[in-house]
């Protein structure tokens, strides 16, 4: 009875995510009440939810001051000579062009928000693209391939804080084993950036043109740094990243005391540090609440017992042979279920579930969730994914047009991280 109801619940939270009946976040409320309620729960349901939301407290703090400190130094001009000098070295090379666009991508990308990385890039390199003639699906497909590989993984980007909440697991333990991974998937992304601006170059050549022409980057910053500010940005950005890895202090607090301190040093004035918060505010705001929803979501979904019924049902459906390699099954699964499937509905619905059934089989749940973002290259290309519609915007083009260009690139590049996880470690076969 409580499997049934759970994989009902699941079926209809998804629909109603995927139909746009009900947002995210007032579906993954709704749906778990009022299953909890049908299923004899409603004593408990109060604690149920407040559990949930204690688990998923860390991690909010986490994704809300990250947010926030990376608006900072975007607002700060953090990345503005980099965009500057970028322009300067590439130049009218296609070849330098497309790896150029893949450094920059990789690098704005560790903010963790598509949207801010689509943004920066073609804003900065679009012009140069139709200067010289470059197919602007590249540019597009490379700053997609980038976001993957930085935002899929850490702990602040959004699929990694999705399954880090959905399993419950420890973000520094679910990130450090995934750093070969993003060092081994910007390899890749760098390899695909040369291929396809050689096959530009020999398209349409290599031109000789003035900087000047095109070094708008459409990128305009709050503040100016002066140099002595840039470097201390920089030191600061260097130093949250180390003790992240290093696991020292709580990712949470790091972010915390890393947002305070950049708030002093870039805008002292009171007035000033009022506007950039609430200029940042509201994409945080809405990230935060819907990790919170998600917190009542799995409390629910665990104390009313319904993880654990329908994990037993999966587990008569699997073989034994196939247990030990379920980190390898929703690695490959991923790219299917997450391009037909929100990251909400597959990250809340779907994945405690697969955590669920690989305890049963002796399998950490923390290599469940490291798998579970393996797909993130094919999940960008989906319609569900609002950032996508703003890319090919950006580049005038069709949504149609630009998946059928860049979907074997993506799915190379999942199959890239899926072995480069087995490999590296970080799940086990």
């Amino acid at each position: 009875m409580i499997a049934s109801l759970g994989f009902i619940m699941i079926i209809l939270f998804t629909y109603l995510i995927m139909s746009n009946r009900l947002s995210p976040i007032v579906a993954l409320i709704t749906v778990p009440i009022l299953f909890a309620i049908f299923a004899g729960f409603a004593s408990t349901l109060g604690d149920m939810m407040l559990d949930g939301m204690k688990q998923v407290s860390s991690t909010a703090a986490l994704l809300l001051f990250a947010i926030l400190y990376f608006g900072v130094m975007i607002d700060a001009g953090l990345f503005d000579p980099f965009i500057h000098r970028l322009l300067t070295v590439v130049k009218g090379d296609p070849v330098k062009i497309a790896m150029g666009t893949a450094v920059l991508a990789l690098a704005v990308a560790l903010d963790g928000d598509g949207t801010t990385t689509y943004m920066i890039t073609v804003s900065a390199l679009l012009s140069l693209y139709l200067k010289i003639g470059m197919n602007p699906l590249i540019l597009a497909t490379i700053a997609m391939l980038s976001l993957s590989v930085m935002s899929g993984m850490t702990p602040w980007g959004g699929p990694a804080t999705r399954a880090i909440v959905a399993t419950g697991v420890d973000p520094s333990e679910f990130f450090v084993p995934l750093i070969p991974l993003m060092v081994i998937g910007a390899i890749w992304v760098l390899l695909v950036a040369y291929l396809l601006g050689k096959k530009e170059r020999k398209r349409v050549g290599v031109h000789e043109l003035s900087i000047d022409h095109v070094m708008q980057t459409g990128v305009e910053s709050a503040s100016k740094p002066s140099p002595i500010r840039w470097w201390t940005n920089l030191l600061l950005t260097v130093a949250v990243m180390v003790i992240l890895v290093k696991g020292i202090w709580p990712p949470s607090a790091i972010f915390i005391l890393g947002f305070a301190i950049a708030l002093m040093i870039n805008f002292p004035k009171n007035t000033v540090q009022k506007e950039i918060i609430m200029k940042h505010a509201g994409n945080a705001l809405i990230v935060t609440a819907l990790v919170f929803a998600a917190g009542i979501f799995t409390g629910i979904l665990s104390g009313t017992g319904m993880v654990t019924a329908m994990s037993n049902a999966l587990i008569s459906l699997i073989p034994d042979s196939l247990g030990s390699q379920l980190p390898l099954i929703v690695g490959i699964t991923s790219m299917a279920f997450t391009f037909v499937m929100s990251n909400d509905a597959y990250y809340f619905g779907v994945l405690p579930v697969l955590a669920e059934t690989a305890t049963s089989f002796g399998v950490d749940p923390i290599e469940i969730a490291r798998a579970s973002v393996l797909g993130q290259p094919v999940h960008l290309l989906s319609p569900l994914v609002a950032s996508t519609f703003l890319l090919v915007g950006m580049i005038s083009k069709e949504l149609g047009e630009y998946q059928k260009y860049a979907f074997l690139w993506c799915f190379l590049t999942s199959i890239v991280l899926i072995i480069a996880a087995v490999i590296t470690g970080a799940i086990s076969v």
